[in-house]
């Protein structure tokens, strides 16, 4: 058992429900055991994660990420804009660990985020890259092909739109988990964008929706 299940938290039961939604190799149960570790540490110092989140770190956080894999299989580039405490970045990279191209672009304005992202990308091995900077000044200087953007608890909908277009409109998935107002933020992001989405129920909350953008183009 990893120190993750141990300690203050018992995390043996969230572990194994998040595991049965997105089940993963025994090499990526490890790499995710090490960064649940390092962020326990982390949150200590540095107010990561919401605290009230902790004693379900992974269903809340690993699995809330790794679902993401599902809706793009084939994918091995992404991009995560806003990576604060590495969701879903980090499971990501955990999870494409080992196969050809894959890296993650973990995006992170505040300094001591991507501090922690360093930190955990070389405590868990993961195929990712730390990026101190805005999505903005991200979006307009990559030119590497991305397959897929992400963003999780960033901005409004609209918002990610004009982040993301530069990779969209060169073939890239847009990868947005919602809450509850998601159709109020797609009704606000169609006032700008004319944009190809979707709608998908997330596996870890019921009042989550994950918004899949395939196309986008400006009004």
């Amino acid at each position: 058992m990893s120190k993750s299940g141990q300690g203050v938290f018992d995390l043996g039961a969230d572990k194994a429900r998040a595991l049965a939604l997105c089940p993963v190799s025994r090499e990526t149960e490890t790499r995710l055991d090490m960064l649940v570790d390092v962020l326990l540490l982390w949150q200590k110092k540095f107010n990561l994660v919401a605290s009230s989140t902790l004693k379900e770190v992974w269903t809340r956080h690993i699995a809330d990420s790794l679902q993401l894999l599902t809706l793009a299989p084939e994918a091995r580039v992404w991009a995560d804009f806003g990576s604060g405490a590495g969701f879903p970045g980090i499971p990501i990279a955990c999870a494409l660990a080992g196969q050809p191209g894959a890296q993650v672009h973990l995006i992170e304005s505040v300094g001591k985020k991507a501090t922690f992202l360093r930190e955990a990308v070389r405590v868990t091995g993961a195929p990712a890259v730390v990026h101190h900077e805005r999505a903005e000044k991200f979006g307009e200087s990559c030119a590497e092909t991305v397959h897929v953007v992400t963003a999780r608890a960033l901005a409004p909908l609209k918002t990610l739109c004009d982040q993301a277009f530069p990779f969209i409109s060169r073939g890239a998935v847009g990868l947005f988990p919602k809450g509850q107002h998601v159709d109020a933020e797609l009704t606000d992001a169609a006032k700008y964008w004319r944009l190809e989405a979707l709608k998908v129920h997330s596996r870890t909350s019921p009042s989550s929706s994950i918004v899949v953008i395939r196309s986008l183009r400006p009004l």
